[in-house]
């Protein structure tokens, strides 16, 4: 892809009941920072490119895009829109999902010496989503996915930047990797998915969460209760768009716009004041990924 701008993705309207977007919420009171999104992923009734995105989060106190990669094309356009536009930074990987496939192809290594060049980049300040995956990924996949995972934490610490983790059903494992191989400095788990205990492991670990807006989802009390025991200095926030639109929009198409619904919910249910967790998300998402602009 000698032109990576030109990359774009379409999520299926098949099956979906309503994809209109969302009205705006109202503004945060102090501007915060989506930790995780794919914006080269087109939804929506109305599809909205790149800077149509950033404008719409900045007119509700969003400020900033972490855009993850997940391949190598995805990763590309990543590096590109960090590059182009201030308010966005890269993180760069081979999704664990992906890993079997480019093993089998014979071409894993070839993907992950693209992701190194890539965190290379200025603002590409992490590697991710790397990790494990054991709900979608077959037993036969899982070495290929270890491998992948163990060498994206290695490039995280090479080049001297985060690590978003992917983590799905693979609590124990993912835990137990991190342990054996050396968590990077900065290590982030995109989406928690966890319960209490984890939470408290990650924490007392340094690790940071990152809550999307399933955190509002009725049967995520597992994540509810995960929030209320992590120290507000790892706490992030995230869409993870265009998916996991947060209550009362679940369903609907997802996008950095729409984080100032998910950080309410976490205000209200940490008990602390709007303003002082937005701080403090801004806070942690800076130190986590150094200034945007």
């Amino acid at each position: 892809m000698s032109d990576p701008s030109g990359y774009v993705r379409e999520r299926t309207q098949e099956g979906r009941r309503d994809v209109r977007w969302p009205a705006a919420p109202e503004p945060l009171p102090v501007p915060v920072y989506d930790n995780h999104a794919h914006l080269e992923i087109v939804d929506g009734d109305e599809p909205l490119d790149l800077a149509a995105q950033l404008a719409r989060a900045d007119e509700v106190g969003v400020i900033g895009v972490v855009q993850a990669g997940g391949d190598i094309d995805s990763s590309r356009w990543s590096a590109w829109a960090a590059a182009s536009h201030p308010r966005v930074l890269a993180a760069v990987a081979i999704h664990p999902n992906e890993a079997p496939a480019y093993q089998a192809a014979g071409r894993l290594d070839e993907a992950i010496a693209v992701i190194d060049e890539l965190a290379a980049q200025p603002r590409v300040r992490a590697i991710g989503e790397t990790g494990l995956d054991f709900f979608r990924t077959e037993a036969e996949g899982l070495p290929a996915q270890y491998e992948s995972f163990e060498a994206h934490i290695a490039l995280a610490k090479t080049h001297d930047i985060a690590m978003q983790i992917h983590d799905r059903d693979a609590h124990d494992e993912v835990l137990a990797t991190l342990e054996r191989v050396g968590a990077p400095d900065r290590t982030v788990f995109h989406c928690f998915s966890g319960d209490v205990d984890m939470a408290r492991i990650a924490a007392d670990r340094g690790y940071y969460l990152s809550f999307a807006g399933n955190v509002t989802f009725k049967n995520a009390q597992n994540l509810r209760d995960a929030l209320a025991v992590t120290p507000l200095e790892r706490i992030l926030v995230e869409t993870d768009a265009p998916f996991l639109t947060p209550t009362p929009h679940r369903g609907r198409p997802n996008a950095p716009y729409l984080i100032p619904v998910t950080v309410r919910f976490l205000a209200a249910e940490l008990g602390v004041e709007l303003d002082e967790l937005c701080a403090r998300i801004a806070a942690n998402t800076l130190a986590v990924y150094g200034a945007f602009g």
